[in-house]
């Protein structure tokens, strides 16, 4: 018979577990792309440098998106299901407003930008739920 401890433990055989470290590493890959090259990770952004003074601006970005990620690790490799899901949840103001800053740069018509930033936010949303709800 299992205890309660062993039917709620969660990790890495949880799929909320996995959703959730796509995203923390895929965060730190992208700040490490603004880091080691800012106008590549600005132009993938959806926003690309005006002039060589924004790139400082990228790296600011890259080392913040490092962080974000860096910051849910320990949660998960610690099994905090619920302050992951907490941090993540109010994690989801990133992508959102990312969207949003290109919608409002851009126009509607920059679809592949708005996707990439519009999905992920649909992404940590269902994720979010599923780290509530385990």
């Amino acid at each position: 018979m299992k205890t309660t401890k062993e039917i709620n433990q969660w990790g890495v055989r949880s799929v909320s577990f996995w959703m959730t470290m796509l995203i923390a590493l895929g965060i730190i890959f992208v700040g490490a792309k603004f880091l080691i090259s800012p106008n590549l990770g600005a132009t993938d952004f959806g926003i690309p440098f005006s002039n060589t003074n924004d790139i400082a601006f990228g790296r600011i970005k890259g080392i913040r998106d490092i962080f974000s990620g860096l910051v849910l690790l320990p949660l998960l490799i610690l099994k905090m299901r619920r302050a992951a899901a907490w941090v993540f949840t109010a994690a989801i103001i990133i992508p959102a407003t990312d969207c949003l800053i290109v919608f409002a740069t851009n126009g509607p018509l920059d679809i592949q930008h708005l996707l990439i930033h519009g999905l992920t936010a649909v992404y940590m949303m269902i994720t979010s739920f599923l780290l509530f709800r385990n």
